[in-house]
């Protein structure tokens, strides 16, 4: 088991590190002051021209869609190599987007290479791999445990050659985006003599449907994460082409699997990313500030909350590349319990080191002029986002006590 760099990954990593570093985290503060101006829910000609010009500079660098492991799509990266790549993203704000590998697009992207049809593929994949479009992923509901994906229950009934759909979904990541152009949505159409398991599907909903109505943008400790935003949405008698349901009725498990195992180890890989920003930022600070006439790191425990955050954060990377090496070896099932163990301990231990870094920084940790409170806040949310952690905890300890039970 080789977790290490690879030689072919040495100069693409070394790029990829120096143009987040150099080009994009000096653009990332000013990226997002300019949300406030104007409608929040469009994009400034300032962002647009930072977001469009890092973009094209990406891909003009042969930087892009670098998540795809298919070589006939893109660089044909293993999950492993990949892993070192999404860690400099999560580093920064615009990073993901810049090389065409931010969530939820690419989970979305693995649906419709994997399960669209070519009509699918050439209206909604092919503009997605160029960065032409934004889509959103809706599952989750307001008013059921959406941790039990068996509780789904917008209602999807066909009549004649449409699918007709009506109910609420809620964080549907990037709904807001004047871009998203396309919703993948886990619909409800079994009925109660369905298995359970069957008893849902997966649909492709155009966003400019007639009967979708954007009730609100859900706020993550208070703001609202514009112009990308995570949206309330009602449908209203929404009528979608019966050839949108994708594989068929009852089907929606088996591509939520394969779509959210590649995506939690992304969200990680980047969260790992995360707290070595953290890190790096508490180091600074802890030798450039000082209080009783002595160095921050000298003070209280703090030479012990830089040594354990180094330690966690090289524990959290080492079984994140298991995780991703699990996934390499084609088995989707005996990765499952390495991926549900990542999703726990990456964004529980990226959240514990951004926390340390924001005391090191007292009030300043907690404002605007670090990215400190708002990685924070996106941590947070992680532990719920693609299951709570205590849904992949009882995952864990089902694998682990299967063999006791077996005996």
């Amino acid at each position: 088991m080789d977790l290490g760099m690879t030689e072919r990954l040495r100069p693409l990593h070394a790029r990829v590190a120096a143009m987040v570093r150099d080009e994009i985290m000096p653009l990332d503060a000013e990226f997002l002051a300019e949300v406030p101006k104007g409608d929040r829910w469009a994009y400034t000609d300032r962002q647009a021209e930072i977001l469009e010009g890092l973009k094209a500079t990406a891909r003009d660098r042969g930087l892009w869609n670098l998540w795809l492991t298919d070589p006939a799509r893109g660089p044909g990266l293993t999950t492993v190599e990949y892993a070192y790549l999404a860690e400099e993203m999560g580093k920064s704000h615009l990073a993901p987007e810049v090389f065409n590998c931010n969530a939820p697009d690419t989970g979305n992207m693995e649906v419709f290479a994997r399960y669209g049809t070519p009509d699918m593929q050439a209206r909604w994949l092919a503009p997605l791999l160029a960065g032409e479009i934004r889509s959103a992923y809706l599952m989750t509901e307001p008013d059921v445990a959406s941790s039990d994906a068996t509780n789904i229950a917008m209602s999807c009934v066909r009549d004649g050659d449409a699918y007709v759909l009506n109910g609420e979904k809620w964080w549907a990541t990037g709904a807001g985006d004047p871009r998203c152009a396309v919703y993948i949505v886990m619909v409800h159409t079994g009925d109660a003599d369905t298995p359970r398991h069957r008893r849902h599907s997966m649909i492709v909903v155009p966003a400019d449907t007639p009967g979708i109505e954007k009730l609100r943008a859900m706020e993550v400790y208070g703001h609202d994460d514009a112009p990308h935003g995570h949206m309330h949405i009602r449908f209203t008698d929404v009528r979608v082409p019966a050839e949108n349901l994708l594989l068929g009725e009852g089907r929606g498990f088996e591509i939520a699997q394969g779509r959210l195992g590649p995506g939690r180890i992304h969200h990680c890989m980047r969260a790992i990313g995360q707290a070595e920003a953290a890190l790096a930022l508490m180091c600074r600070r802890s030798l450039d500030r000082t209080a009783f006439g002595e160095p921050l790191a000298r003070l209280g425990a703090n030479y012990d909350i830089i040594a354990q955050s180094r330690m966690e954060i090289e524990q959290a990377r080492l079984l994140c590349l298991k995780a991703a090496w699990m996934m390499d070896q084609g088995d989707a099932r005996a990765a499952a319990p390495w991926i549900h163990q990542i999703k726990v301990v990456a964004p529980e231990m990226a959240l514990k080191v951004t926390d340390a870094a924001v005391q090191m920084f007292g009030g300043a940790g907690v404002s605007q002029d670090t990215p400190l409170a708002r990685q924070w806040a996106h941590l947070r949310t992680l532990r719920l986002a693609d299951g709570p952690d205590a849904v992949h905890r009882r995952q864990v300890a089902r694998a682990e006590l299967r063999p006791y039970r077996d005996g």
